[in-house]
Protein backbone atom coordinates (compact mmCIF):
# COMPACT_ATOMS: atom_id res chain seq x y z
CA UNK A 1 0.00 0.00 0.00
CA UNK A 2 1.59 3.49 -0.66
CA UNK A 3 2.83 5.31 1.67
CA UNK A 4 0.44 8.99 2.42
CA UNK A 5 2.85 11.98 1.36
CA UNK A 6 2.63 15.45 2.90
CA UNK A 7 1.42 17.98 0.88
CA UNK A 8 4.22 20.39 -0.62
CA UNK A 9 4.78 23.65 0.87
CA UNK A 10 5.41 27.33 -0.10
CA UNK A 11 7.76 29.51 1.26
CA UNK A 12 7.53 29.16 5.24
CA UNK A 13 5.31 32.21 6.58
CA UNK A 14 5.96 34.18 9.63
CA UNK A 15 3.31 31.96 12.07
CA UNK A 16 4.67 28.77 10.11
CA UNK A 17 8.05 29.85 11.66
CA UNK A 18 6.56 31.45 14.94
CA UNK A 19 4.89 27.72 15.42
CA UNK A 20 8.44 26.07 14.58
CA UNK A 21 10.71 28.46 17.08
CA UNK A 22 7.55 26.98 19.58
CA UNK A 23 8.01 23.70 18.88
CA UNK A 24 11.75 23.71 19.32
CA UNK A 25 11.61 24.53 22.46
CA UNK A 26 8.95 22.27 23.31
CA UNK A 27 11.60 19.89 21.80
CA UNK A 28 14.14 20.86 24.04
CA UNK A 29 12.38 20.90 27.32
CA UNK A 30 10.98 17.50 26.29
CA UNK A 31 14.83 16.10 25.55
CA UNK A 32 16.21 18.00 28.11
CA UNK A 33 14.13 15.96 30.91
CA UNK A 34 14.78 12.50 29.47
CA UNK A 35 18.11 12.73 30.91
CA UNK A 36 16.58 12.78 34.76
CA UNK A 37 14.15 9.48 33.01
CA UNK A 38 17.20 7.82 32.42
CA UNK A 39 19.13 8.21 35.44
CA UNK A 40 16.03 7.08 37.77
CA UNK A 41 14.98 4.30 35.22
CA UNK A 42 18.29 2.50 35.15
CA UNK A 43 19.16 2.80 38.66
CA UNK A 44 16.63 -0.92 38.72
CA UNK A 45 16.61 -1.55 34.85
CA UNK A 46 19.73 -3.10 33.32
CA UNK A 47 20.11 -0.32 30.19
CA UNK A 48 19.31 -2.88 27.04
CA UNK A 49 15.91 -3.96 28.76
CA UNK A 50 15.29 0.05 29.71
CA UNK A 51 15.94 0.88 26.11
CA UNK A 52 14.23 -1.72 24.42
CA UNK A 53 11.16 -1.28 26.56
CA UNK A 54 11.38 2.35 25.42
CA UNK A 55 11.66 1.84 22.01
CA UNK A 56 8.32 -0.49 22.25
CA UNK A 57 6.20 1.67 23.66
CA UNK A 58 6.84 4.67 22.13
CA UNK A 59 6.82 2.22 18.75
CA UNK A 60 3.14 1.19 19.49
CA UNK A 61 2.23 4.64 20.71
CA UNK A 62 2.91 5.67 17.77
CA UNK A 63 1.91 3.23 15.36
CA UNK A 64 -1.69 3.41 17.37
CA UNK A 65 -1.67 7.02 16.08
CA UNK A 66 -1.21 6.39 12.93
CA UNK A 67 -3.84 3.74 12.64
CA UNK A 68 -6.66 6.33 14.19
CA UNK A 69 -5.48 8.86 11.55
CA UNK A 70 -5.74 6.48 9.13
CA UNK A 71 -2.18 6.74 7.57
CA UNK A 72 -0.39 3.58 6.35
CA UNK A 73 2.90 2.43 6.70
CA UNK A 74 4.93 1.43 3.86
CA UNK A 75 4.94 -2.24 3.14
CA UNK A 76 8.26 -2.30 0.69
CA UNK A 77 11.51 -3.48 2.36
CA UNK A 78 13.23 -0.59 0.94
CA UNK A 79 11.85 1.74 3.24
CA UNK A 80 12.03 -0.91 6.52
CA UNK A 81 15.62 -1.02 5.58
CA UNK A 82 15.95 2.77 5.81
CA UNK A 83 13.92 2.93 9.05
CA UNK A 84 15.90 0.51 10.44
CA UNK A 85 19.01 2.42 9.77
CA UNK A 86 17.71 5.51 11.27
CA UNK A 87 16.99 3.74 14.39
CA UNK A 88 20.30 2.23 14.82
CA UNK A 89 21.63 5.63 14.29
CA UNK A 90 18.52 7.36 15.93
CA UNK A 91 17.98 5.28 18.73
CA UNK A 92 19.01 1.90 19.15
CA UNK A 93 23.05 2.82 19.39
CA UNK A 94 22.90 5.92 21.20
CA UNK A 95 19.44 5.33 23.36
CA UNK A 96 21.39 2.45 24.57
CA UNK A 97 25.06 4.56 25.38
CA UNK A 98 23.51 7.04 26.86
CA UNK A 99 21.59 4.75 29.61
CA UNK A 100 24.60 2.80 30.44
CA UNK A 101 26.77 5.98 30.54
CA UNK A 102 24.24 7.32 33.00
CA UNK A 103 24.80 4.75 35.25
CA UNK A 104 27.96 6.82 36.29
CA UNK A 105 27.45 9.84 34.74
CA UNK A 106 25.11 12.76 36.05
CA UNK A 107 22.02 13.21 34.48
CA UNK A 108 23.36 17.32 33.96
CA UNK A 109 26.46 16.11 32.45
CA UNK A 110 24.99 13.92 29.89
CA UNK A 111 23.09 16.85 29.07
CA UNK A 112 25.98 19.33 28.33
CA UNK A 113 27.48 16.56 26.53
CA UNK A 114 25.00 15.38 24.34
CA UNK A 115 24.00 18.93 23.60
CA UNK A 116 27.24 19.22 21.40
CA UNK A 117 25.15 17.38 18.30
CA UNK A 118 24.97 20.57 16.25
CA UNK A 119 28.99 20.18 15.84
CA UNK A 120 28.62 16.80 15.09
CA UNK A 121 25.93 17.63 12.92
CA UNK A 122 28.05 20.62 10.61
CA UNK A 123 31.39 18.85 10.67
CA UNK A 124 29.41 15.78 9.13
CA UNK A 125 27.69 17.90 6.75
CA UNK A 126 30.64 19.67 5.72
CA UNK A 127 32.78 16.96 4.82
CA UNK A 128 30.13 14.70 3.39
CA UNK A 129 26.81 15.85 2.41
CA UNK A 130 27.67 19.61 2.02
CA UNK A 131 24.02 20.76 2.35
CA UNK A 132 24.16 23.84 4.38
CA UNK A 133 26.75 26.43 4.08
CA UNK A 134 30.37 26.39 6.36
CA UNK A 135 30.49 29.89 7.64
CA UNK A 136 33.47 31.53 10.01
CA UNK A 137 30.98 32.19 12.93
CA UNK A 138 29.94 28.32 12.58
CA UNK A 139 33.60 27.23 12.51
CA UNK A 140 33.67 29.92 15.40
CA UNK A 141 30.83 27.86 17.00
CA UNK A 142 32.68 24.55 16.26
CA UNK A 143 36.13 25.54 18.26
CA UNK A 144 33.92 26.95 21.56
CA UNK A 145 31.81 23.63 21.29
CA UNK A 146 35.00 21.06 20.89
CA UNK A 147 37.20 23.19 23.37
CA UNK A 148 33.43 22.59 25.99
CA UNK A 149 33.87 18.66 25.46
CA UNK A 150 37.77 19.16 26.22
CA UNK A 151 37.09 20.85 29.46
CA UNK A 152 34.83 18.16 30.26
CA UNK A 153 35.89 15.16 29.28
CA UNK A 154 39.47 15.88 29.54
CA UNK A 155 39.76 16.66 33.68
CA UNK A 156 38.31 13.16 33.57
CA UNK A 157 41.53 11.91 31.52
CA UNK A 158 43.63 13.63 33.81
CA UNK A 159 41.83 12.51 36.50
CA UNK A 160 42.26 8.83 35.95
CA UNK A 161 38.75 8.53 36.43
CA UNK A 162 38.65 5.28 33.78
CA UNK A 163 34.63 4.47 34.06
CA UNK A 164 33.78 7.98 34.30
CA UNK A 165 36.10 8.78 31.28
CA UNK A 166 34.44 6.15 29.45
CA UNK A 167 30.76 6.57 30.26
CA UNK A 168 31.20 10.46 29.24
CA UNK A 169 32.97 9.27 26.02
CA UNK A 170 29.99 6.96 24.90
CA UNK A 171 27.85 10.12 25.39
CA UNK A 172 30.07 11.94 22.63
CA UNK A 173 30.14 8.70 20.59
CA UNK A 174 25.67 8.97 20.83
CA UNK A 175 26.32 12.31 20.18
CA UNK A 176 27.91 11.52 16.96
CA UNK A 177 24.97 8.96 15.86
CA UNK A 178 23.08 11.33 16.46
CA UNK A 179 24.76 14.14 13.92
CA UNK A 180 24.54 11.41 11.55
CA UNK A 181 20.50 10.47 12.27
CA UNK A 182 19.84 14.31 11.34
CA UNK A 183 20.98 14.08 7.91
CA UNK A 184 20.01 10.70 6.83
CA UNK A 185 16.34 12.20 8.27
CA UNK A 186 16.65 14.55 5.73
CA UNK A 187 15.83 11.86 3.48
CA UNK A 188 11.88 10.86 4.28
CA UNK A 189 11.35 14.75 3.56
CA UNK A 190 7.84 14.44 2.54
CA UNK A 191 6.44 11.41 4.38
CA UNK A 192 3.95 12.39 7.27
CA UNK A 193 6.82 12.68 10.14
CA UNK A 194 4.79 9.89 12.07
CA UNK A 195 5.73 7.10 9.63
CA UNK A 196 9.46 7.39 10.10
CA UNK A 197 9.53 8.30 13.98
CA UNK A 198 6.82 5.02 14.57
CA UNK A 199 8.93 3.02 11.49
CA UNK A 200 12.50 3.76 13.56
CA UNK A 201 10.86 3.01 16.60
CA UNK A 202 9.22 -0.27 15.63
CA UNK A 203 12.71 -1.05 14.06
CA UNK A 204 14.60 -0.04 17.38
CA UNK A 205 12.16 -2.48 19.29
CA UNK A 206 12.62 -5.35 16.94
CA UNK A 207 16.26 -5.49 17.63
CA UNK A 208 16.63 -4.63 21.42
CA UNK A 209 13.79 -6.87 22.37
CA UNK A 210 15.43 -9.94 21.75
CA UNK A 211 18.88 -8.93 23.48
CA UNK A 212 16.87 -7.81 26.68
CA UNK A 213 15.38 -11.35 26.48
CA UNK A 214 18.54 -13.16 26.28
CA UNK A 215 20.96 -10.74 28.11
CA UNK A 216 18.89 -9.31 31.16
CA UNK A 217 16.35 -11.70 31.34
CA UNK A 218 13.27 -9.13 32.64
CA UNK A 219 10.74 -11.42 33.75
CA UNK A 220 13.33 -11.78 36.80
CA UNK A 221 13.68 -8.09 37.66
CA UNK A 222 11.83 -6.18 40.15
CA UNK A 223 11.81 -2.65 38.58
CA UNK A 224 11.11 0.35 41.32
CA UNK A 225 7.46 2.04 41.03
CA UNK A 226 10.18 4.95 40.32
CA UNK A 227 11.85 3.58 37.69
CA UNK A 228 8.87 2.46 35.80
CA UNK A 229 7.44 5.87 36.06
CA UNK A 230 10.57 7.17 34.48
CA UNK A 231 10.03 4.82 31.74
CA UNK A 232 6.48 5.51 31.06
CA UNK A 233 7.25 9.38 30.85
CA UNK A 234 10.08 8.87 28.95
CA UNK A 235 8.70 6.13 25.87
CA UNK A 236 5.26 8.53 26.22
CA UNK A 237 6.33 12.32 26.47
CA UNK A 238 10.30 12.68 25.49
CA UNK A 239 10.32 9.79 22.32
CA UNK A 240 6.95 9.29 21.14
CA UNK A 241 5.86 12.77 21.46
CA UNK A 242 9.51 14.45 21.06
CA UNK A 243 9.94 12.41 17.70
CA UNK A 244 6.96 13.40 15.82
CA UNK A 245 8.04 17.00 16.46
CA UNK A 246 11.68 16.46 15.59
CA UNK A 247 11.03 14.81 12.08
CA UNK A 248 8.63 18.17 11.39
CA UNK A 249 11.23 20.25 11.89
CA UNK A 250 14.08 18.27 10.01
CA UNK A 251 12.31 19.26 7.12
CA UNK A 252 11.15 22.48 8.31
CA UNK A 253 14.18 23.81 10.13
CA UNK A 254 17.13 21.64 8.58
CA UNK A 255 19.28 19.40 10.66
CA UNK A 256 21.27 21.94 12.14
CA UNK A 257 18.74 23.80 12.65
CA UNK A 258 16.99 20.97 14.49
CA UNK A 259 19.43 20.31 16.56
CA UNK A 260 19.98 23.79 17.86
CA UNK A 261 17.34 23.14 20.37
CA UNK A 262 20.25 21.52 22.18
CA UNK A 263 21.63 25.29 23.63
CA UNK A 264 18.40 25.58 24.91
CA UNK A 265 18.17 21.67 26.22
CA UNK A 266 21.67 22.19 28.37
CA UNK A 267 20.22 24.53 31.45
CA UNK A 268 16.59 22.98 31.13
CA UNK A 269 18.24 19.09 31.24
CA UNK A 270 20.94 20.45 33.83
CA UNK A 271 17.93 22.82 35.87
CA UNK A 272 15.83 19.29 36.30
CA UNK A 273 18.95 17.71 37.35
CA UNK A 274 19.61 19.74 40.28
CA UNK A 275 15.74 20.10 41.10
CA UNK A 276 14.79 16.19 41.03
CA UNK A 277 17.96 14.41 41.55
CA UNK A 278 20.42 16.91 43.68
CA UNK A 279 22.96 17.25 41.15
CA UNK A 280 25.21 19.49 40.91
CA UNK A 281 28.23 20.58 38.66
CA UNK A 282 31.70 21.56 39.08
CA UNK A 283 33.69 24.42 37.94
CA UNK A 284 35.08 22.90 35.23
CA UNK A 285 32.08 21.79 34.38
CA UNK A 286 30.11 25.29 34.51
CA UNK A 287 32.82 26.97 32.20
CA UNK A 288 32.97 23.75 29.99
CA UNK A 289 28.74 24.25 29.74
CA UNK A 290 29.33 27.91 28.97
CA UNK A 291 31.82 26.94 25.83
CA UNK A 292 29.62 24.01 24.57
CA UNK A 293 26.33 26.71 24.98
CA UNK A 294 27.76 29.82 23.51
CA UNK A 295 29.59 27.16 20.53
CA UNK A 296 26.05 25.82 19.97
CA UNK A 297 24.09 29.01 20.02
CA UNK A 298 27.13 30.61 17.22
CA UNK A 299 26.48 27.76 14.86
CA UNK A 300 22.41 27.80 14.48
CA UNK A 301 20.88 31.07 16.10
CA UNK A 302 19.83 32.95 12.99
CA UNK A 303 22.23 35.92 11.97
Amino acid sequence: MPTEKMPTKNKPTKNDMTTDLALLAVLAVLWGASYTFINIGVETIPPVTFIAARTLIAGGILFAIIRWRGLAMSGDAASWRRFAFQACLNSVVPFTLIAAAERSVDAGLATILNATSPIFTFLLTALITRHEPVTLRKLIGVGAGIAGICLIVGTEALGGLGHQLWAQLAIVAATICYAGAAIFGRGFKGLDPMLPAAGSMLCGAVILVPLSLVFDRPWQLAPSTASILALLGLSVFSTALAFVIYFRLIHTLGSVGTTSQAYLRVPIGVGIGAVFLGESLGSTAWLGMAFVVAGVAAMTIPV
